[in-house]
């Protein structure tokens, strides 16, 4: 929509929210407009490429370049729409067309290779080939013969998606698009109908607790911020996300990004802040962009500024560009970065709702808690306190990744169990492999293991079985994978992310990083003092983890040993083998690994010797060759050169 229909929106937001609608003419052509921006009624085709980051890495640009230079040598007019992405990133690049008088088609793995012969059938009002990912329904539109709804593809028909709503399915930089569909009409509700405690009362009543990890009701700490007095009070959006595995704020703000903006409105309004932040890391550029673009629309129509729609609300949205520091994460740390000062925690109290950013009360949540806040206030908490379980109400958005059959996001209610997640929406572990566990929470959570994957999903049965909610990032891992491994990984990324304030998380994180690296590494036979002090730092590793969640002074460090306890509780015997065998079961970890030769197979070829990069295989030309253990570092080399597949692993 361009800016010049301004005052015509902002009509439609007033009147439809405070219910004032008259039934002429000038009201049925609004509505005829609302019903164009939804693209329910169109003129020409149009074309949407799922354009979030992760098309963009399954090669949508591509696809892009390759549908203008379809439309632009046939001569066809068309509009080109690049969407967010829609959660099923396993099978993008995904292109959807809509022609006049039908429903949308969407199409799953369209690279640019097939976009010529996808659109040739799809003109000619014939079902392509390639696969045919859904059909998406439009009011009055002709059907699709031989094409499943959307809505009913197994990923996509156990979710509830109240966050995801929208993602994937408008164009994310046209706040008109976001309006004609329900858009701002929440705010606009909010700032004339209810009083700000008002506002923190439903959403307190609603049952939504933070979705950034420690779950606190969110209702209850914006009351605590609207109960305190002052000149200035902040309001802060986390989008700074660094969990390995987690991208779920930052595909809400790439294919939504007004949503967001209107959550921290209310928000800001609830509390009696006027200026708010959005601390994002730096290395998500496209949502960034878009949310530059979404905050100057949002100016432009009198949604952000001073005196918003004659209420005498005030309302200033920034954002700011975090270095990508996983210790900012926590909220005093992201506090002390939006003021300048280098990224470290403070103690607490006082907690930021009396003294945050700049000493002034702050309420900070992250994406996912603000982008639930509209949709409550259009329906009522008790609406949203419907789903879900007695504690955890709502909704909960999952990243899903490693070995799993359909990595992509997800939105399932409170209370759905993990096996659902895994095994109903997502299809499954990879290549039909084993389960063997699924990291959640990212490196302060925990596993669950296949005894465990009838758990609900909500804040407390998770922390029953070691794990936690935390952002939503779920890593599944298969029988390949090696859990000590996983650990060391996690550990090896919570000791670098270390902001090196407090002694416990600096030094204890780097002690346990040793030990995991020293019980995955090949000893040396002819130091004892080394194996001694192996054995008593495996010894050591539960005591030292306590010691460390219990004198860290933020949640990083108090969560930090998570991923060694959890892994060590669950899997235990992976840890014996690595300790007393050493071996690792999984055949992962490399220093660990011996190589040997089989004489009978061996041509003596030399081929392995040349390749050693350490010179630990011996023999002579045409005869057997033999490797010498203790030069070996175990890179594998050999094996990988050895055509007569005389080398093998032991």
């Amino acid at each position: 929509m361009n800016v010049q229909n301004n005052n015509s929106v902002k009509d439609f937001l007033i009147n439809d929210v405070l219910r004032d609608f008259t039934n002429n003419s000038k009201d049925k052509e609004l509505l005829e407009q609302i019903s164009v921006l939804r693209h329910e009624k169109i003129s020409e085709p149009l074309i949407y490429v799922g354009s979030g980051t992760c098309g963009l890495g399954a090669g949508a640009g591509k696809t892009l370049s390759a549908v203008k230079k379809y439309l632009n040598e046939k001569n066809i007019t068309a509009k080109i729409i690049e969407t967010g992405c829609i959660g099923l990133c396993a099978v993008e690049p995904i292109l959807d067309v809509q022609l006049p008088g039908h429903n949308r088609l969407a199409l799953q793995n369209i690279t640019e290779e097939k976009v010529e012969k996808v659109l040739n059938s799809i003109f000619n009002l014939e079902l392509p080939d390639a696969e045919i990912l859904g059909q998406i329904e439009i009011p009055g539109a002709s059907k699709w013969q031989g094409a499943n709804f959307l809505n009913e593809h197994p990923f996509f028909a156990p979710q509830k998606r109240l966050v995801l709503k929208n993602c994937g399915i408008i164009d994310p930089v046209d706040i008109g698009e976001y309006i004609a569909r329900g858009g701002y009409k929440s705010y606009i509700k909010a700032i004339n109908s209810y009083t700000p405690f008002e506002v923190c009362d439903i959403i307190e009543k609603s049952g939504l607790r933070g979705r950034g990890g420690g779950g606190f009701p969110t209702g209850r700490k914006w009351k605590f911020a609207n109960s305190e007095k002052s000149d200035q009070k902040y309001l802060i959006c986390n989008a700074d996300e660094g969990d390995p595995g987690a991208f779920m704020d930052r595909a809400v703000i790439e294919g939504d990004p007004h949503r967001l903006i209107e959550g921290m409105a209310i928000g800001a309004y609830a509390i009696g802040a006027t200026k708010a932040y959005i601390y994002i890391r730096a290395e998500y550029p496209l949502a960034i962009e878009r949310l530059e673009i979404a905050i100057k629309q949002a100016k432009e129509y009198g949604l952000v500024g001073n005196n918003i729609f004659e209420t005498g609300v005030d309302f200033e949205i920034k954002i700011k560009k975090g270095a990508g520091a996983f210790v900012c994460g926590e909220e005093t740390a992201l506090m002390h970065s939006i003021e300048g000062k280098r990224g470290m925690p403070r103690p607490r109290p006082p907690f930021p709702t009396t003294s945050g950013l700049f000493g002034k009360p702050t309420v900070i949540n992250n994406v996912e808690t603000f982008a639930n806040v509209s949709t409550i206030v259009e329906n009522g908490a008790e609406w949203f306190a419907s789903t879900g379980t007695e504690n955890s109400k709502g909704t909960k958005v999952f990243a899903l990744s490693g070995k799993i059959a359909l990595t992509g996001l997800v939105e399932i209610p409170m209370g759905t169990t993990v096996r659902e997640i895994l095994f109903d929406i997502a299809g499954g572990i990879m290549d039909n492999g084993k389960f063997k566990a699924v990291q959640i929470g990212g490196p302060s959570g925990g596993c669950i293991t296949e005894e465990n994957l009838d758990i609900q999903i909500d804040y407390e049965s998770l922390i029953k079985v070691g794990a936690m909610m935390g952002s939503g990032g779920l890593v599944v891992m298969d029988e390949k994978t090696c859990m000590v491994d996983v650990a060391k990984f996690f550990m090896g990324f919570i000791q670098r992310e270390s902001c090196g304030k407090c002694i416990p998380c600096r030094e204890g994180t780097k002690r346990l990083l040793e030990i995991l690296e020293s019980i995955t590494s090949k000893p040396n036979a002819s130091d004892r003092t080394e194996a001694l002090d192996r054995f008593k730092g495996v010894m050591q590793i539960e005591k030292l983890s306590k010691v460390i969640k219990d004198t860290s002074l933020c949640g990083l460090g108090q969560t930090a040993p998570n991923p060694v306890l959890s892994t060590l509780k669950w899997f235990k015997n992976e840890y014996e083998a690595h300790v007393f065998d050493r071996h690792c079961p999984a055949g992962v970890c490399q220093n660990l690994k011996v190589y040997k030769i089989d004489v009978d197979k061996c041509s003596g070829c030399t081929v392995c010797t040349k390749k050693c990069p350490v010179n630990a295989i011996i023999g002579s030309k045409k005869a057997p060759h033999f490797i010498v253990e203790d030069k070996c570092i175990g890179c594998g080399a050999c094996y990988d050169v050895c055509k007569f597949e005389a080398i093998e692993i032991v």
